[in-house]
């Protein structure tokens, strides 16, 4: 699912991203299900290597979950609501990249890990 920014003036106050990550944030908390893992991206979050990752994925995988949803956010992060949501906080790194960026880096790393599940070569 994408849901779109909000619109914010660079020069808005802090109540006014905040309220613009609100509504974001309903957005995002609508397209949510429960039967869902629902992973958040964040720089606060979790810090795993592929490895890791995969197994995080095939433990998911064995206990249960059929859909795993990674949630990643807009130019001002996520919302409070939808990080409380998160059942892992996970983080690539400590340094800010935009979010067309991170699709493509999130997508890789799923890619990786299914290899890495299936006991096909990846690269290190």
């Amino acid at each position: 699912i994408e849901v779109a920014d909000e619109k914010v003036l660079e020069n808005a106050s802090e109540k006014e991203k905040e309220k613009a990550k609100e509504k974001e944030g309903e957005g995002i908390l609508k397209s949510l299900k429960e039967e869902e893992f629902i992973i958040t991206l964040e720089i606060q979050g979790e810090m795993l290597d592929s490895v890791e990752l995969a197994e995080k994925m095939q433990s998911l995988f064995v206990n249960g979950y059929s859909h795993i949803q990674f949630v990643i956010g807009g130019s001002l992060g996520l919302s409070k609501s939808v990080i409380k949501k998160g059942n892992l906080h996970l983080s690539f790194s400590k340094m800010t990249f935009p979010h067309q960026l991170m699709r493509v880096l999130l997508l890789e790393q799923i890619y990786r890990g299914f290899r890495i599940i299936h006991g096909e070569p990846y690269h290190k």
